[in-house]
């Protein structure tokens, strides 16, 4: 049997409840990674660290990787203000020393201040990030500097749960300035394309746990997509996915890497039938045998992907109990989600 892992030759992994949650490995990553032929690339939306400092975070978890390694949302706003204004051009930073050093190495110059004149503003996540530092760039933004965000995730995925993200800063500046960023990591393109820059890949495969920026990211790239469960995105999340969102894989986690692709692929079950009515998606057990729980996620959101369902608030139900106690298992009984 070829794994999914062995039909591509680049995987594009995000970190953040895809790789690790806070300092804990998802279950089975470091082993599963250790064992793949494809080159591994970490491409991450967090703009906080060094593309060496989360190398040496990832070694220290057990994983195998080096600073090439490492492909940052900062490295590519870094490139995107490069690409737009002049050299030396003063630039005022919203987040780390890393995002600033990412700025002057593409010939920018870092600067905190409103004062200093700027031509532009960089925002990334810092835990440091307060009022002041926002007042600076709104005052630069509202005299007409180029606004350019690392990224915009709302939420970041620790071991409590998920702590406010970079993109929920950049809600606050939106809602003083009635202002938008251009925004360099995923889901736009920008991060994705410095990443398979690093080498000559035929069948790139993108690995995330957000539908919203890892997935869209993909699309947005026009690459294939798994969804892993291990962080941010829910099995029902799937379901209620736009176009825009949808992966072709999904798994619980980075050991289905190793699984056929065919099993992973969304599309129809020969355990499920689907029958998709105009509020509501029942769900029947044809007696086949069923050895994966997420097989009954995968034939329902194919179902409703190819119905006229699609952006409508609707229930899912089971026919019968081994239907309904597999949608309980994946929680996909608990009415419409949006």
């Amino acid at each position: 049997m070829t794994t999914l892992a062995q039909e591509h030759d680049c995987l594009l992994l995000d970190l953040d409840g895809t790789v690790f949650r806070g300092q804990q490995p998802t279950e089975g990553s470091v082993e599963t990674l250790a064992g793949i032929e494809a080159r591994t690339l970490f491409v991450t939306n967090n703009a906080s660290r060094d593309p060496g400092e989360v190398a040496k975070n990832l070694v220290a978890m057990g994983f195998k990787a080096d600073a090439d390694d490492v492909v940052t949302s900062a490295q590519s706003a870094a490139h995107l203000l490069a690409s737009q204004i002049s050299a030396g051009s003063a630039v005022l930073v919203i987040g780390t020393d890393a995002l600033a050093e990412e700025v002057r190495k593409v010939g920018l110059r870092p600067v905190r201040k409103f004062a200093d004149r700027p031509t532009a503003v960089v925002q990334g996540h810092s835990p440091q990030t307060g009022w002041a530092d926002l007042a600076e760039a709104a005052l630069a933004i509202r005299a007409g500097a180029l606004w350019v965000a690392a990224n915009v995730d709302r939420t970041l995925p620790s071991e409590v749960g998920l702590l406010p993200g970079n993109g929920a800063m950049v809600a606050a500046l939106e809602a003083a300035t009635d202002q938008r960023p251009q925004v360099a990591g995923k889901p736009q393109p920008p991060l994705m394309l410095d990443a398979l820059a690093r080498g000559e890949f035929a069948r790139p495969l993108v690995v995330g746990d957000r539908l919203d920026t890892d997935i869209s990211g993909a699309g947005a790239a026009g690459l294939p997509s798994l969804l892993v469960l291990s962080g941010v995105s829910t099995a029902a999340d799937l379901v209620h996915a736009g176009a825009a969102e949808r992966p072709t894989y999904l798994a619980q986690d980075l050991r289905s890497l190793n699984a056929g692709s065919d099993s992973l692929r969304i599309g129809p079950h020969a355990a499920w039938r689907v029958e998709v009515g105009p509020q509501s998606a029942t769900v029947h057990w044809t007696g086949a045998d069923v050895d994966d729980p997420l097989a009954v996620v995968r034939a329902v959101a194919s179902a409703i992907w190819d119905s006229s369902l699609d952006g409508v608030r609707f229930g899912i139900v089971g026919d019968d109990d081994t239907a309904q106690q597999a949608l309980e298992r994946c929680a996909l009984t608990r009415g419409p989600i949006r």
